[in-house]
């Protein structure tokens, strides 16, 4: 048998040495140029299941931040799963294990490898994507993994790597409900995630400060209104409580405090406000410079020139109620990737419906609130909106039907199945142009 096997793709062809024995040469002693590996760029999401007609290496990683667990499944004997440990973030280690247990098994022509997403994010499977482009990545969802359903269960980082590359192998042979991967954006579409989730954090950063001063000043029966206010710490000189007496020196100390951690997150958020609003002006202004979307306002119609994916944030902002944040939020967390139909749509942004029917049992257990709770928190204020603004759209019509006919809990149950038709409303009309039945097109 061989001491070396080659990993070959596309744009390059190399032969990669690895050994058994400690002190031979490896692969990691010749990496490639920098500028080589630059041009190694790959699609981190065209990984699709061989259905067996592929010599397959599977290999498992359970990430923690004190150490790595590798399993390594043998091609021969499918019950058997080596395991090894790291240190966090041994990269080289995770390589060179692959290597020899490649080499091993007398060359499988392919390396399939998974780890659960989680806060170690993306940054592996890029690096991998830069470095070891032979390698197939498949991030799994955890949530998707079977487990056993005894009260008490056994869990350990070797039984979640080894219950991986089983995953991993029923994935690879056909069975799709093994695992659920996970799409991989891309650096600029992860980058573009960050502005709304900062301004979210900040806004309840902001309300956390401010309840924290209230609640302080309640206890001696004061109340100064919104301590954001630009005349709030002014006010604070002098102040009595309802009993008669000065604020004390140590409470007056922990309210400045706050206050001035408050002033910072009042000062970060305008920056932010600042940064949003610019970024809407540059889609708006390139928008209105294609064919089509001059800015003028429209009447009702089905249809309008399909916007560029770039000018989707744009685009829906001239639909009228559909505010900057909104537009923004379906931007950057939903419409920056492909769907194959609209049941995909709904359940990526947990509006699905799921199920709860044996035999005789038939209950409905509302919607899954799987996905982003951001998300769905506009979706629902964004489906208010629409039916103010939107009076006469074929939407707001059959919500008025929906309610009239049932019970007065139909109105909370309507708003989120009109949330739900919104959404693929709204992706319809950023995708092909598809003006939703009876809206309003407008530049505002």
């Amino acid at each position: 048998m061989s001491q070396g096997f080659v990993f070959r793709d596309d744009s390059v062809q190399r032969s990669v040495w690895t050994s058994t024995y400690s002190g031979k040469r490896s692969f990691l002693d010749n990496p490639l140029p920098r500028e080589r590996r630059s041009t190694m760029s790959k699609d981190l999401n065209d990984v699709a299941p061989s259905l067996g007609e592929v010599n397959t290496l599977y290999v498992a990683l359970e990430v923690s931040g004190t150490s790595w667990v590798v399993g390594i499944g043998d091609p021969e004997q499918r019950d058997k799963v080596g395991m090894h440990k790291l240190a966090p973030a041994d990269t080289e280690g995770l390589l060179e294990k692959i290597g020899r247990a490649r080499a091993g098994a007398d060359g499988p022509s392919r390396v399939l490898l998974t780890y659960e997403a989680g806060y170690e994010g993306f940054w592996l499977v890029r690096w991998l994507g830069e470095h070891a482009p032979e390698i197939d990545v498949v991030i799994c969802d955890p949530a998707s993994l079977e487990v056993v359903r005894r009260k008490r269960r056994a869990k350990t980082d070797r039984i979640d790597a080894r219950k991986m590359v089983r995953a991993l192998r029923a994935w690879d042979g056909g069975d799709r409900g093994a695992m659920s991967p996970v799409r991989i954006p891309t650096i600029e579409e992860e980058d573009a995630k960050r502005l709304l989730r900062r301004r979210e954090r900040l806004i309840k950063e902001r309300r956390r400060l401010a309840n924290s001063i209230a609640g302080l000043l309640r206890l001696h029966g004061v109340s100064l209104g919104d301590p954001a206010g630009k005349r709030f710490r002014a006010r604070l000189d002098g102040l009595e409580t309802r009993y008669g007496t000065e604020l004390q020196p140590q409470l007056l100390a922990e309210i400045h405090g706050i206050l001035d951690r408050l002033e910072l997150v009042v000062a970060e958020l305008k920056t932010v406000e600042a940064e949003k609003a610019a970024a809407l002006k540059a889609s708006q202004e390139a928008l209105d410079g294609l064919p089509g979307h001059d800015g003028e306002t429209e009447a009702a119609g089905t249809s309008d020139p399909a916007p560029d994916r770039a000018h989707f944030a744009a685009a829906l902002v001239r639909l009228r109620g559909i505010g900057a944040n909104d537009a923004l939020v379906l931007d950057t967390e939903r419409f920056y990737r492909d769907f194959d139909n609209r049941r995909q749509l709904a359940s990526l942004a947990g509006l699905a419906p799921v199920p709860f029917a044996s035999g005789g049992i038939d209950n409905d257990q509302g919607i899954s609130k799987a996905g982003n709770p951001m998300l769905r928190k506009h979706l629902v204020q964004m489906a208010w909106r629409w039916l103010f603004f939107q009076p006469n759209s074929a939407l707001s019509k059959w919500f008025r039907e929906y309610v009239s006919a049932r019970d007065g809990r139909a109105r909370k149950r309507g708003i989120v199945a009109l949330a739900r038709k919104l959404l693929v409303a709204l992706w319809r009309y950023v995708t092909s142009g598809l003006v939703p039945e009876g809206a309003i097109l407008s530049r505002a």
